[in-house]
């Protein structure tokens, strides 16, 4: 059996990590007004932010049409027996039940839709590792059940400066994007199950980030870390900062740097900061 792995674009996985794992992708868009742009095809991370802060309306986000996934899905047909389609959360995007939807029209090719409930780059680190089993011979069922047992083993925290895109899009309550803005609160959020929820509620931004910070340090003293990924929404040097002092501490733990692209940016906005890592 010849298996393809296929993520969305939310997922922020470098190119070159793209290329040399042979991960196929599908877009997500951003919607500003009338307009709708394919993130990383039809505008860029820069232009995006430059875009939005110009911009009066917080722009909206797609999913990809299911025909999208079919095109796709009939494409690897030619070459592969199967798919893994890893995507979003399916509490933030109805991107996962687009991809069940086209593999259950198709009898070329089997598909199998596996939802990360996560995004960004730690769902990156599922399509990766599942690309990283497929090298090795791997089984669709092997790969799926180490993918359910990695979900276990990854933590993913972040935070942003404002919390009204959050709340705006309907992924975080008014009543704690009220709470934030009026105490000057920068709560650390991460995902459980599927859904952006409050970890701790801190007073500064450099506090939260040291907090973070301290939780990954102390399980790469505690556990074995496989990858440690931090994540910039337009503030590369923050992400390269952090990466550089955890790097200098812990030189044998494998570093990342992504972003959160137009998409995820569209709700965390400008220099809201991720860190996320997995453990054996």
């Amino acid at each position: 059996m010849k298996i393809a792995i296929v993520t969305d674009s939310t997922a922020y996985i470098p190119e070159k990590l793209l290329i040399k794992h042979n991960i196929y992708t599908i877009p997500l868009s951003v919607v500003f007004g009338n307009d709708t742009f394919r993130e990383e095809i039809d505008i860029t991370t820069e232009q995006f932010y430059e875009k939005m802060r110009s911009e009066k309306e917080l722009p909206t986000t797609s999913q990809p049409a299911i025909g999208n996934f079919v095109d796709l899905f009939e494409k690897l047909a030619e070459e592969y027996d199967e798919v893994i389609s890893i995507h979003l959360s399916q509490k933030f995007s109805g991107t996962y039940n687009a991809a069940k939807s086209a593999g259950s029209m198709l009898e070329n090719i089997k598909v199998y839709p596996y939802d990360s409930e996560l995004s960004a780059m730690p769902q990156g680190f599922f399509a990766i590792a599942a690309a990283e089993l497929v090298e090795q011979g791997k089984s669709s069922q092997e790969i799926i059940a180490y993918l359910d047992d990695m979900k276990e083993n990854t933590r993913a925290y972040f935070m942003v400066d404002d919390l009204t895109n959050l709340q705006k899009g309907g992924r975080l309550s008014s009543a704690q994007a009220i709470l934030g803005s009026v105490l000057n609160i920068k709560p650390i959020l991460h995902i459980e199950e599927g859904v952006i929820v409050p970890f701790e509620k801190v007073r500064t931004r450099k506090k939260a980030i040291a907090r973070i910070m301290g939780m990954l340090e102390d399980d790469a003293k505690e556990k074995q870390i496989i990858k440690v990924v931090f994540i910039h929404g337009n503030n590369e040097a923050a992400a390269v900062e952090l990466r550089d002092a955890f790097a200098k501490k812990y030189p044998e733990i494998q570093t990342i740097i992504s972003f959160f692209g137009p998409v995820l940016g569209t709700h965390l906005g400008d220099n809201s900061i991720g860190v996320s890592w997995y453990t054996e």
